[in-house]
């Protein structure tokens, strides 16, 4: 019996899909720029890297999909290969109207083979009919966060940020937050380096927290706000500093509830949260690049102490320094090598 069970768990574990499969939904009606963003984030050859996705485009209905703007989009895959891929998109969804049976029974067995479920805007309807966000957090567009909530009573819905990663199942709010949850994911998969890498060839901000507020006067902060550019370069030149709101509003000229207020208009955070951001950032670099000590790390970037690294490395990332480093840096030096 003990063999028999080591066997089924030998071959569920060969079964299990590879994340790096990426398979984006296409349907009739679909917003063409949800679609455009997992295009450009998974899609696109990255020849400067020696490890990257494989992507598909795979169609719910057959023929030409008539999308908005008078795009017709006709895919090469089929709804049945979205059931092989480990990583599968969701880019919004036809507001009011519950996904059929067959994509359904299909995302559930994809994701029981070990298949990661991701969202955008109102694509979280779509895994919410799955009714495997039962008891789990999930966002989507603020517009739809209420009806999410009053569909599906058991998903704990947070209207009010950019994307929630619960691990195997990704949502994030709309539009331009896809943007986020894809970086993010590619950040969870090749490392920051590689993510910062992707985001600058985008054009983007590198990284936006999930836990960032999505309505905001000012969606880009960085771009429209010239007093974070101005606070953000400072700030990386002194992140070994000690560095409390009082000092970062002074060298802006400001006081500190003034200082407090804008980030919570224009960034959707506090100063501290993105204070701590910066370092974690800086340190998964220092991790992946050098071979410098976790200590040498933790001063290096403002932490103090290797306790209160790890510390942020948990609460934020949930791993530890060590095994950050382990699984990025190999894969860092790999990448730069071949280009």
């Amino acid at each position: 019996m003990a063999n028999n069970q080591r066997a089924a768990t030998a071959v569920a574990t060969q079964a299990r899909l590879s994340h790096r499969d990426v398979a984006v939904l296409a349907y009739r009606g679909m917003a063409t720029f949800e679609l455009g963003i997992v295009v450009e984030l998974f899609g696109l050859p990255r020849p400067e890297f020696s490890e990257w996705y494989r992507f598909k485009v795979c169609a719910l209905e057959t023929g030409p999909l008539l999308a908005t703007g008078g795009l017709m989009i006709t895919p090469r895959h089929g709804i049945e290969t979205i059931s092989r891929s480990g990583t599968i998109v969701i880019p919004g969804w036809r507001t009011g109207e519950r996904p059929p049976e067959r994509l359904v029974r299909i995302l559930r067995r994809a994701h029981g083979r070990g298949a990661r479920l991701v969202s955008i805007c109102s694509g979280a309807f779509v895994i919410a009919a799955t009714g495997l966000l039962a008891g789990r957090r999930a966002t989507t567009h603020w517009r739809y966060a209420g009806q999410l909530a009053q569909m599906y009573p058991s998903i704990k819905v947070e209207p009010d940020v950019l994307y929630v990663d619960e691990g195997d199942l990704l949502t994030s709010a709309g539009s331009a937050a896809g943007i986020d949850l894809c970086l993010h994911i590619v950040r969870k998969d090749f490392g920051e380096s590689v993510a910062r890498e992707v985001a600058r060839r985008l054009v983007v901000y590198p990284h936006r927290d999930g836990g960032q507020a999505q309505f905001i006067d000012r969606a880009v902060p960085i771009e429209d706000s010239p007093w974070l550019a101005t606070l953000q370069e400072w700030t990386q030149r002194h992140l070994d500093e000690e560095l409390s709101v009082e000092r970062l509003a002074k060298q802006l000229g400001m006081s500190k509830r003034t200082l407090s207020r804008r980030f919570a208009e224009q960034v959707g955070t506090s100063p501290i949260d993105w204070l701590i951001g910066l370092r974690l950032a800086r340190a998964k670099q220092l991790l992946e690049k050098t071979a410098r000590s976790i200590d040498e790390i933790a001063y290096a970037t403002g932490f103090g102490s290797a306790p209160t690294l790890r510390h942020h490395f948990r609460r934020r990332l949930n791993t530890s320094p060590v095994a950050y480093r382990s699984h990025f840096r190999v894969k860092y030096c790999a990448q730069r090598s071949k280009v």
